[in-house]
């Protein structure tokens, strides 16, 4: 025989061998494509951008929030046939005033400096690499030559 117990928000069901062997009668509740709290994508089932989605990271209420709002709304609605080459301006305009706030909106160089730091060791460790390599003549004909010692 099964159990029910409710904590919280939450219905925990127990149930038996005997339970799992019959057919579900289990009815589902369609979801409410307007309830304000159920998770909803990018894009609304009208076609709309959901501004409030977490997947925008909050650009869309930061300082340049119009201006990342008429970007994105240019590129999303774009009929070209580059998507979104339209709309130049729009990302212009956002860049410019990302360029405001660099505390905000900190420049993909700027992210990482271990990482600049590591990339550079790296190149300077393959260039002490191949400087202390022994050099090879790029010309085939010459190594030939000069191995056979003929002149």
């Amino acid at each position: 025989m099964s159990s029910v117990r409710q904590e919280g928000k939450d219905t925990i069901i127990f149930v038996t061998k005997e339970d799992h062997a019959t057919p579900s009668n289990a009815e589902l509740v369609e979801e409410d494509p307007n309830d304000p709290y159920e998770e909803q994508g990018l894009i609304l089932a009208s076609g709309e951008i959901n501004w409030n989605c977490p997947c925008l990271g909050g650009m869309a209420s930061g300082p340049c929030g119009t201006e990342f709002k008429d970007a994105f709304s240019c590129f999303h609605y774009s009929k070209e046939e580059v998507k979104g080459s339209d709309c130049l301006e729009q990302f212009r305009a956002m860049q410019d005033c990302m360029q405001h706030y660099p505390e905000l909106y900190p420049q993909e160089d700027e992210k990482s400096p271990s990482k600049t730091s590591k990339d550079s060791e790296t190149a300077d460790a393959l260039n002490e690499n191949s400087s202390s390599a022994p050099e090879q003549d790029s010309d085939p004909k010459q190594a030939g030559t000069e191995s056979s010692g003929e002149s």
